[in-house]
């Protein structure tokens, strides 16, 4: 052997000697051309490590995928994995180069994905049009995606047919069919029954997964209201109500937006709904003038749409409608079409007006459900929904929608909706309060049965608010219990009892005694000024 050759052997020699001794761990030069990179996964983030002065690792913190990284241009290798140090703001990591690359397309890696809370399948990647539906369980395969939240979360996946809210997606498919049962939730609502089918539904069939509620930016949710009821006429001929509310401590007004009859000639209702926009009470400027009044008062705006009870609605399009036992055509819940037209409404009253909120009404089927069902009545089922399933998704639609918008969302349901099982007409309170912001309950004093159940107010309220309240504990995140309270002279059909201060007051201390603290709004449909002042000092902290 010559020198030359037994100088190169050697050499070899002290190669290996030196990877041998560093074949679990080494450091070198990274050489990749990028200075950046996306961290890529198939979940919603990734572990990041810390290297110690002997070379060995330990995790450290999560980072959430699609995040943007700095490379130092340094990288280790640990057994078979190679870990590439990083700049997090102030810290340095290290990272599997695996979950690293530099095309933000190629952040999300899962290829199949499985629906875990029942979903609304949308045409585009933005915008509230409806494609189809999704129910729990489903196995939807990916095809794209529009873009990753700050937490690691999906927005919206590109799915065949359509779209549909990362949020609402599972990993796997035992995780999509598992119940959330924190604290027994889904154990309580398994025995949450009434003694009779009223097929409305099961609680069980329900999703109780914890809704996070938005923080939007320039627009604080009211989640103590002392509101004002304002009919349409009220709202245009708003000074001596302003005046009002700025000598009290009234602090957000529920205008109507549609009560059977629109306020204003929308441009959604020219399209969707012709009769309705002939019958709109003003024009579209008057009105939007006359909200935007009460904005620049400083006051939270709340407008009120009626949702599933619109005769004109029904006489534009008998075929998203259901025929009731009196014979009144009625918009089914279960209809999309009517989700879609009562959403892009809210929609472009926020847009036009600057709403801080939108309260839907009439979120439910008929009051003669139950007979209609014992009936064998066509409600129009196309997606095989229960009753109280199409209501909560139809919550869960709307709220990310006016989320989006930059508003928030409250629903009104009956009083009997806190009797702690599924209503004939399909409302369930922890069902309804998980999803949205505000859940408005009308537990009216003259409405339990035929006893004078309104001379008493407190006792009434008292005993309506303890279910109230027990549904509110059921779930982790419920809504602002902000309660509609009765402040019309009763009973509504031979007024006898006049609702002054005191009646209203011992309501309102009904609902705090009970920790139904999100506030109230009385009803009164007429929206009267002297029966406002009357009992103005309700509205005083």
């Amino acid at each position: 052997m010559s020198c030359l050759e037994n100088n190169i052997t050697k050499t070899v020699l002290a190669l290996v000697v030196v990877a041998i001794a560093c074949m679990s761990i080494y450091v070198c030069q990274h050489t990749a051309s990028d200075k950046e990179a996306f961290v890529a996964a198939k979940g919603t983030e990734v572990q990041t490590y810390t290297m110690a002065d002997d070379g060995s690792f330990s995790e450290a913190a999560t980072i959430a995928r699609g995040t943007k990284l700095e490379l130092t241009g340094r990288e280790a290798k640990e057994g078979d994995r190679v870990l590439v140090r990083v700049k997090h703001g102030e810290n340095e990591l290290y990272i599997n180069e695996k979950n690293l690359t530099a095309d933000k397309g190629d952040t999300v890696r899962e290829k199949t994905v499985y629906v875990r809370t029942p979903a609304t399948i949308y045409e585009n990647e933005d915008g509230p049009d409806i494609a189809g539906f999704a129910p729990k369980g489903t196995e939807l395969k990916v095809e794209g995606f529009d873009k990753v939240n700050s937490d690691g979360v999906v927005n919206r996946y590109k799915v065949e047919g359509g779209y549909v809210y990362g949020k609402y997606m599972a990993f796997s498919q035992e995780e999509a069919d598992a119940n959330y049962n924190e604290n027994g939730v889904y154990d309580k609502a398994k025995k949450q029954k009434y003694g009779i089918e009223l097929y409305g539904g099961r609680a069980e069939h329900l999703d109780y997964y914890p809704c996070e509620r938005p923080d939007i930016k320039a627009n604080e949710f009211c989640a103590k209201a002392r509101a004002m009821y304002l009919n349409y006429y009220a709202a245009i001929h708003n000074d001596e109500y302003i005046k009002l509310i700025k000598e009290s401590d009234c602090n957000a007004v529920v205008i109507d937006i549609k009560s059977g009859i629109l306020s204003y000639e929308s441009p959604v209702c020219e399209e969707s709904s012709p009769t309705a926009f002939a019958k709109a009470h003003v024009s579209k400027d008057e009105f939007v003038n006359a909200v935007r009044e009460f904005n620049d008062a400083g006051i939270y705006t709340i407008g009120r749409i009626t949702v599933f009870s619109d005769k004109y609605y029904a006489k534009d399009h008998p075929e998203d409608c259901i025929k009731t036992k009196n014979g009144a055509s009625w918009p089914s819940a279960y209809d999309r079409d009517v989700w879609e037209y009562n959403v892009k409404l809210a929609l472009e009253s926020i847009e036009l007006m600057g709403f801080n909120e939108i309260q839907f009404d009439y979120v439910r089927f008929p009051e003669e459900a139950y007979e209609m069902s014992v009936d064998g009545a066509d409600f129009r089922n196309e997606y095989d929904e229960e009753k109280a399933q199409a209501i909560q998704n139809f919550c869960f639609y709307a709220a990310d929608q006016i989320h989006e918008a930059g508003a928030y969302i409250s629903i009104d349901v009956f009083g009997e909706c806190s009797n702690g099982f599924p209503t004939a007409c399909g409302q369930y309170w922890p069902a309804i309060s998980n999803v949205v912001d505000a859940i408005s309950s009308m537990p009216y004093t003259d409405h339990f049965g035929d006893a004078d159940t309104w001379s008493e107010p407190k006792n009434v309220m008292s005993i309506w608010a303890a279910g109230a309240a027990a549904g509110q504990k059921m779930i982790p995140t419920p809504a602002a219990a902000r309660t509609w309270i009765t402040g019309y002279n009763t009973p509504y059909w031979n007024p006898t009892v006049n609702y002054d201060y005191e009646k209203l007051k011992e309501q309102i201390d009904a609902l705090d005694e009970a920790g139904l603290d999100g506030g109230f709004i009385p009803w009164n449909s007429e929206s009267p000024i002297d029966k406002y002042r009357q009992y103005q000092k309700i509205w005083n902290k």
